[in-house]
């Protein structure tokens, strides 16, 4: 039987309360994150940023592509999240744009690490062009003459670009290279197509001489990982595109490339951008604030919770404690308010301070051992610079909490 009060179905159960589902008012409710789309992985920003060498250097490799009849090859390698098949993509997006007048580009991109074999890239490159071309009994050879044939008719350039080429070298060999670049011979007109090989390896160490030839050893480029300043335009850029105005600060974009710094991969700063974005949203605030970084942050494999911190000297201990108390609110601290802290924390635990000298050697142990992070910057008020400090991947009430169990214990010894 259903009461009026407290309702309850013939079943037993009772109906949810309106409360319950508020969660999902959270979702999505626009309060710190305007657009998911930049948060992408497969989003391509309209410009890349601290790549514009790399990127004239690419063009400079590619610039036949501009010519009629040209062709050009080249080699993308580099660690993961250093922006190599986002920087290829952009030039053939950019270049088939900007040239349209003077030639007919189509490009081509095939993963081979989800086709990394002969016929499966070939497969992907005919149903480009043509998604009706019949595959089925056809040899290599027969569907490179219909390529050939295909752009001949269209009078298009082909930029085929093979991503984790070396997936398709380990298994299939580079006899499909060869192919490729041998497209043209025999006939009188050149440049039917150009081929890019993008690779976190280096790739001319799967390559047979013949292949290498046509390669040549001076069309490689290589990226390297991105710095500091490099993660942060990242963060800046991913922020500006999708964050709403106002939800963050240089602070947090900071704290954010600090805790990617080691891994040094833009995909984990994108990832830690939006992950500490929808906490701070799920939570129904409209800004970010460092604990939110923090946690997202503490998530990842390479943070500093798994760092040994018991093996410390007490006095490190409580200069740790003392950055780790002002972090749960800021940012990060500068070196002065480290001194203060730690007095004050040394009256609690009644000990004398340490000086100046010894507390500086402290922060730099704690910075070697990647626990803390500093930058150099100049002070506010008056002149000079002093040094901030951050503790970007691991929530600071954590190692506060362990390190208020360590400290007493250490300093009975």
């Amino acid at each position: 039987m259903a009461l009026s009060n407290g309702r309850m179905f013939n079943n037993g159960c009772r109906p949810p309360s309106p409360a319950m589902s508020d969660y999902l008012d959270r979702i999505g409710a626009g309060l710190v994150i305007a657009d998911t789309e930049p948060f992408n992985f497969d989003f391509l920003p309209p410009e890349l940023v601290m790549r514009d060498e790399e990127m004239s250097q690419f063009a400079k490799m590619m610039s036949a592509v501009i010519s009629q009849n040209g062709s050009s090859t080249a080699i993308v390698t580099g660690f993961v999240g250093t922006g190599k098949s986002a920087m290829v993509k952009r030039y053939c997006q950019d270049v088939k744009r900007r040239f349209r007048d003077r030639r007919k580009i189509c490009y081509v991109i095939v993963n081979c690490r989800n086709s990394s074999t002969k016929p499966e890239v070939l497969k992907n490159i005919v149903q480009f062009l043509d998604p009706r071309h019949p595959f089925r009994g056809l040899g290599s050879g027969e569907i490179l003459s219909s390529v050939r044939k295909i752009l001949r008719s269209s009078s298009e350039h082909l930029i085929i670009v093979l991503d984790e080429v070396d997936h398709l070298l380990r298994r299939s060999g580079d006899d499909i290279l060869y192919e490729l670049l041998r497209i043209d011979e025999g006939y009188n007109d050149h440049g039917t197509l150009s081929l890019i090989l993008i690779s976190q390896e280096q790739t001319l160490d799967f390559l047979e001489t013949a292949v290498i030839s046509r390669f040549g050893r001076s069309n490689q480029l290589r990226l390297e990982r991105y710095d500091e300043a490099g993660l942060m335009a990242i963060a800046k850029q991913r922020a500006g595109l999708g964050l709403v105005d106002g939800s963050y600060d240089d602070g947090i974009l900071r704290l954010v490339a600090q805790a990617a710094t080691d891994i040094a991969d833009a995909r984990v700063v994108i990832e830690l951008l939006e992950g500490a974005a929808k906490r701070a949203e799920l939570s129904g605030r409209s800004v970010i604030e460092p604990k939110d970084v923090q946690f997202v942050a503490n998530l990842q494999p390479t943070n500093v919770e798994g760092i040994e911190i018991d093996d410390l000297p007490p006095h490190c201990m409580m200069v740790l404690l003392a950055v780790c108390r002002r972090l749960k609110t800021v940012n990060e601290i500068a070196t002065g308010d480290v001194a203060s802290l730690y007095k004050v924390i040394c009256e609690e635990f009644e000990v004398d301070a340490k000086g100046h000298t010894t507390l500086w050697k402290h922060l730099k142990r704690l910075e070697d051992r990647s626990i803390l992070v500093a930058r150099s910057a100049s002070i506010s008020q008056g002149r000079g610079r002093t040094q901030f400090f951050s503790l970007p991947a691991a929530l600071p009430t954590n190692i506060e909490k362990r390190l208020e169990t360590l400290i007493p214990a250490r300093l009975r010894r």
